[in-house]
């Protein structure tokens, strides 16, 4: 949270990144940040003892929240 407050203070948008169960701990510490907005896009838990494929995976499935969450939407 603290590297995409960082980046958004820079002007860089930027989407946070964290398993779902630290979900909740995330949106307090955006909140402490002052990024109420800063919605994290999850992942499923564990990660740490994963293979490199299985992180690829992981990642290839949350391509297009992450695209989504830093396309401007116009209506």
């Amino acid at each position: 949270m603290h590297d995409g407050a960082a980046l958004e203070e820079r002007g860089i948008p930027s989407v946070a990144i964290c398993s779902e169960v630290f979900f909740a701990a995330g949106k307090v510490q955006a909140k402490a940040l002052g990024y109420d907005d800063l919605e994290p896009i999850t992942v499923d838990h564990p990660i740490q003892s994963l293979t490199s494929d299985q992180i690829r995976n992981r990642a290839n499935g949350i391509v297009k929240k992450i695209a989504a969450a830093l396309t401007i939407q116009f209506e």
